[in-house]
């Protein structure tokens, strides 16, 4: 039997650790080796500019096995491009966004925005909470809109990325503080982003408070399944899982009514596309300009049920919604005019996007009758909604 020499093994160990990471002890390269070896999805980071007060922005892209690709950016945890693939199997993008930090904080209408701390209105800015008045930013005419001034949509949130083989994902978090544009309570919120390997966004939510508030989180992307963002989203056929729809008065808060859709403009319980009855002679769609209303969802609040459903016949794109929700908001673009910048030149004219707003009812806090949105502390609130992309 050979003996080997002390010199040997020193050798012989030296050559062992070269196996698992390089002599300068690079511990990120040999684990960047060995999530590739494990088939990892990677998530790129990119910068996204600055804000005015000078904060950075970053941009994370998850993509999955089939190429469906979709960018989210820190400030207001907003999705910038979506690019899923049409009937041919080209990969374009959907959703309507810019390529820019300055056009986000300029003047818009929630471009792809997690909304908080409550989505949708609240009548007067005003709602009374265990015997306390709270008086909230009205940015909406009279009215409380979407979280207010600086909501949730503005705000930098502190992103994780989570790689997987086959899903992968991006935690978000934010702490919105006691007083924050009116509200009670130190609210700590986590929103996850999920791309799966079958072509779904899962967008999941869980938010804590120490004081009694309010809460009702959103995701606002608008959406044109053509990726022709310079045509009108008319031509999209929607189908709406409610048999009810809530009413709204002339500053478009709800009057109080649970009405049924049988027999009226607002009934998509079979695939309809929008054109043909948004321009109908109805009180309730000249308030809105068109769709800008809350449907009542069939099935339990707290299941993940189906919600809705869009299709574009000219590019075969069909996108599925679930949620956990007990309402989604049809909106149909009705206040895109024509001065914002789009994406390669252009800019996004009257009713070039539509979005479907999974959510709690509007003005919530001052409707006795409707599900409750109050969060009390020792309480967790969670809810789920899923976008599910396929051709047909």
């Amino acid at each position: 039997m050979k003996i080997l020499k002390p010199l040997s093994y020193l050798f012989i160990f030296i050559l062992v650790l070269g196996l698992f990471t390089d002599c300068k002890g690079n511990k990120k390269e040999a684990i960047k080796k060995q999530d590739e070896t494990l088939g990892k999805l990677a998530i790129n980071i990119s910068d996204f500019g600055k804000t005015k007060e000078g904060k950075p922005v970053e941009k994370f892209t998850l993509k999955n096995t089939n190429g469906v690709e979709v960018d989210i950016i820190t400030y207001g945890g907003r999705i910038t491009s979506l690019k899923v693939p049409n009937s041919k199997g080209v990969l374009e993008n959907v959703v309507l966004g810019f390529d820019n930090i300055e056009d986000y904080e300029n003047d818009n209408p929630f471009f792809g925005a997690l909304i908080g701390r409550y989505g949708n209105r609240i009548a007067k800015g005003k709602f009374n909470l265990e015997g306390k008045e709270y008086t909230l930013a009205k940015n909406n005419d009279e009215n409380h809109l979407h979280g207010g001034v600086i909501g949730f949509d503005r705000v930098i949130w502190t992103a994780t990325p989570i790689e997987g083989t086959e899903d992968s994902s991006l935690k978000l978090t934010y702490l919105s503080k006691d007083g924050e544009e009116g509200y009670p309570g130190n609210l700590k919120v986590t929103v996850v982003y999920t791309l799966t390997k079958d072509n779904a966004i899962e967008v999941s939510y869980e938010a804590t408070s120490d004081k009694t508030t309010v809460v009702n989180l959103t995701q606002h992307a608008y959406f044109n399944l053509s990726a022709d963002f310079s045509k009108e989203i008319l031509d999209h056929e929607i189908v709406l899982n409610a048999d009810a729809f809530i009413p709204v008065d002339a500053t478009l808060i709800p009057t109080g009514e649970i009405r049924k859709v049988t027999g009226t403009p607002f009934d998509f319980t079979s695939a309809k596309k929008i054109a043909k009855e948004i321009n109908s002679n109805n009180k309730q769609l000249k308030l809105g300009l068109g769709y800008d209303h809350c449907w009542v969802l069939n099935g339990a609040k707290g299941d993940m049920r189906f919600a809705a459903s869009a299709y574009n016949e000219e590019s075969g794109r069909f996108m599925e919604i679930f949620t956990e929700e007990p309402g989604i908001q049809l909106y149909t673009g009705n206040f895109l005019d024509g001065t914002l910048p789009m994406l390669n030149g252009g800019t996004y004219a009257h009713r070039t996007g539509f979005c479907l707003e999974t959510q709690h009812f509007p003005d919530s806090p001052n409707q006795k009758d409707f599900p409750s949105t109050v969060l009390k502390p020792g309480q967790v609130y969670t809810t789920k909604t899923t976008f599910k992309f396929s051709t047909k």
